[in-house]
């Protein structure tokens, strides 16, 4: 019987045939050896800590002199002894690369008998090669070859078997994919489900009764495309997807932190981004307004408003140490700025080179230089109010200028410690894309320095593979749920893989060709047959075990209204909605034990008319300490970063609020006044009215029948309480549970 043999013999065995095998590489090989299998491994594990920027323990790894000059210990490569190697023997004991939070990243052991086999034949290192940790992309993380960095390249149409599924250039990168996996599409979905769900997909509101039956006797393709017209020509258009923009951009109408003051007019900036919307303006200028309005050629009112998204931010105006907040300010810029519209971390490198893209630290001060002349001091007054706008004669605006022609030098900080200041850093472009290093600009037209207009000018040209990525990936989330990114916010190492990248570029280079026009792109994407597919699939059963996250698309989701589109649908059912457009928000009630966390309680909120209170959603007043508790409830998200997708639960509290709270009821008694109004006395008919008015539809016979019980059980019930209007009463209860169905509360 063979004894048990220890690991370290096995390890010894397993070592010595790995090296006999990588002895075997041929001098001619040399270099392709060397690319394919040293570079990648030190790249990977030693240059995080050893290249230029770091040189940890005095030894550089990214080029053969420094390699051979060995660090602080010594010769860190010994040629006549590789065992001897202190490089070898750090990475054989598992101190290199060192544990990272208690957890080891000890070489494979393949990997160090190649290392081992390298350095005994010499450690040849090609004439002039310089390392870089960030050129290409390893285990973990990625490199200047990453995907999201290349150049948009415009695909060509995939050939698909089913070509009557093809409406749309759309259909044909879906198809191919779902033919790859021997899976079809669903059907198209009914039209009232269609015309529904396009409602809210593009003004947020749901359709009347009346819409519904025209269309359904009409679905033909004509009808769809005058839908999709009519609607985005609709006011309410801008409205439903300016409120996507301003969670992107952390809006708010308060500071935040203990005093939470008001920014004036920050509604402004919203009404801006409504506007934007609705005109169609060109991406590539709304990412320059909003970066660098105020130094545009020409500059006008509506421009300075637009640079209101840089002061969105909270503001604390009393920090402990004010030196130290103004890099926090900067921290908030980079960060929203580099978020909202390349969908890169770039404020994960403000105090080291980042762990897993290739941004290295120089970069997050390339970028905070553009915004360092502005007003980024804790205690001056521009932060909350208008000196600076004054200064451009705009006075009523909540705007941005740079606040000094010749500002003090940006230190890069050595771990992003202020009191660790290292080399000046200029606002030059960032050195993940070197195609666009070269960028020429327009000259900016104000006093302001144009640091930030060039940064604008970057983001916004035609060759930024990320920029028209990252919008028509948002595009797409909202129309379907989910992005073909499922990270919008995030298009680097830690993001998600887009699940169809060629209809990510040539939904991109669409955009692009049609000159930066978002209303084209929302057309491209309704007209197609994959959003007009069905939720409900004939093989969901087989299909759901295949492709559980719907990745391939086969159907449509379901999705429940968001907090907007469920508080505005309220008071559509019930006849009360305000479609006033822009102008100052309003002060929703608020119950009194949510002012109880207020330093001032009532002082700090007191809520608007109830006239004023029956806005949009999108005008609610977003005190940073007090969202509507019946917002947050349904997943408003924080005001503190920039949010890309909402999170989306189910809790017991949302049932429990639209049972129990005051404006759901209200509505109710408003949907029940409206029923009456519409159908007199007469019980059916009422029952007709209330489906028709909340739903959209006739009830069937069961519904009616259900309806006339419950009715007759209220009713005795409010009668036994001595009521004189219990049947009215029946009819509220009736109206608001039709609110609190799944059927208002989900679209098909």
């Amino acid at each position: 019987m063979i004894g048990r043999v220890n690991r370290p013999c096995w390890r010894a065995l397993f070592l010595g045939c790995c090296l006999a095998l990588a002895g075997s590489v041929q001098a001619d090989e040399r270099d392709d050896h060397f690319e394919q299998q040293i570079a990648p491994l030190l790249i990977s594990h030693c240059l995080e800590c050893h290249a230029a920027s770091t040189k940890s323990g005095g030894l550089l790894l990214t080029t053969a002199d420094g390699m051979q000059s060995g660090g602080d210990s010594g010769t860190a490569v010994d040629l006549n002894n590789a065992a001897d190697s202190l490089l070898l023997q750090r990475v054989t004991h598992g101190e290199m690369p060192p544990p990272q939070q208690g957890q080891s990243r000890r070489l494979a052991d393949a990997d160090i008998a190649t290392l081992t086999v390298w350095i005994e034949q010499g450690a040849y290192w090609p004439a002039g090669r310089v390392l870089d940790l960030f050129e290409q992309t390893t285990a973990t993380r990625a490199g200047l070859d990453w995907w999201a960095l290349q150049p948009v390249v415009r695909p060509e149409l995939p050939v698909v078997a089913n070509a009557e599924f093809v409406q749309t250039p759309i259909d044909a990168f879906i198809l191919s994919q779902l033919e790859s996996a021997s899976l079809t599409p669903a059907p198209l979905a009914d039209p009232r489900e269609r015309l529904r769900r396009l409602y809210y997909d593009l003004i947020g509101l749901p359709p009347s009764f009346e819409e519904l039956e025209a269309f359904a006797a009409d679905p033909s393709p004509a009808a769809w495309e005058s839908a999709i017209d009519r609607l985005l020509a609709s006011p309410q258009y801008g409205e439903r997807w300016g409120r996507y923009w301003l969670d992107v951009v952390r809006y708010a109408d308060t500071s935040g932190y203990e005093r939470d003051q008001e920014k004036p007019f920050s509604w402004r900036y919203r009404d801006w981004v409504v506007a934007a919307f609705n005109s169609d303006m060109p991406y590539d200028d709304f990412v320059r307004a909003q970066i660098a309005g105020d130094e545009l050629p020409d500059r006008t009112e509506a421009d300075v408003i637009a640079t209101g998204f840089l002061r969105l931010g909270t503001w604390n105006d009393e920090p402990n140490d004010p030196e130290d907040y103004k890099y926090e300010r900067l921290e908030d810029m980079v960060h929203a700025t580099s978020s909202a519209f390349l969908g890169l971390t770039v404020k994960c490198a403000r105090c080291h080179d980042h762990k897993f893209d290739p941004i290295p630290q120089l970069d997050y001060y390339r970028m905070a230089a553009a915004f360092w002349p502005g007003p980024i001091e804790p205690r001056e007054r521009e932060l909350l109010g208008g000196p600076s706008a004054d200064e451009l004669g705009f006075p009523e605006v909540l705007g941005w200028t740079d606040v000094r022609a010749e500002p003090p030098p940006l230190h890069l900080l050595e771990k992003g410690e202020r009191h660790r200041p290292g080399p000046v850093v200029e606002s030059d472009p960032l050195s993940f894309l070197p195609a666009l290093a070269s960028l020429e600009t327009t000259p900016a037209g104000s006093m302001a320095t144009g640091r930030r207009l060039r940064l604008a000018e970057w983001i916004a040209s035609d060759q930024n593979p990320l920029t028209s990525r990252v919008i028509v990936n948002r595009i797409w989330l909202h129309h379907f749920g989910e992005g073909l990114i499922r990270s919008p916010n995030n298009l680097g190492f830690q993001g998600d893989l887009p699940t169809h990248p060629e209809l990510l570029d040539w939904l991109a280079s669409e955009l692009v060709a049609n000159g930066w026009h978002l209303k084209p792109l929302h057309k491209l994407i309704l007209m197609s047959s994959t959003w007009q597919q069905s939720a409900i699939h004939p093989n969901w059963e087989q299909y759901s075990q295949m492709d559980a996250a719907n990745r391939l698309w086969w159907h449509a989701e379901r999705r429940r209204l968001d907090a907007e589109g469920l508080r505005d649908s309220m008071l559509s059912a019930a006849g009360i909605l305000d479609l006033r457009v822009g102008g100052p928000g309003f002060r929703p009630d608020v119950a009194a034990a949510a002012l109880e966390g207020l330093s001032r309680k009532d002082a700090d909120w007191t809520p608007s008319s109830p006239e004023e209170q029956r806005r949009r959603s999108l005008y609610i007043f977003n005190k940073r300490g007090l969202l509507p508790p019946l917002m947050t409830t349904f997943d408003q998200c924080d005001t503190t970063l920039p949010c890309g997708q909402r999170d989306v639960t189910i809790v017991p509290s949302q049932a429990l609020t639209l049972l129990n709270n005051p404006f759901t009821h209200d509505c109710g008694n408003n949907l029940a006044a409206r029923v009456v109004s519409s159908a007199g006395n007469d019980l059916i008919s009422q029952i007709e009215a209330a489906w028709r008015l909340s739903l959209g539809r006739s009830p069937d016979d069961a519904e009616v029948t259900v309806a006339q019980m419950f009715l007759a059980e209220q009713a005795a019930r409010f009668a036994a309480t001595g009521s004189d209007t219990a049947d009215q009463r029946a009819l509220e209860s009736l109206c608001h549970a039709l609110l609190n169905s799944n059927e208002f509360l989900y679209i098909d």
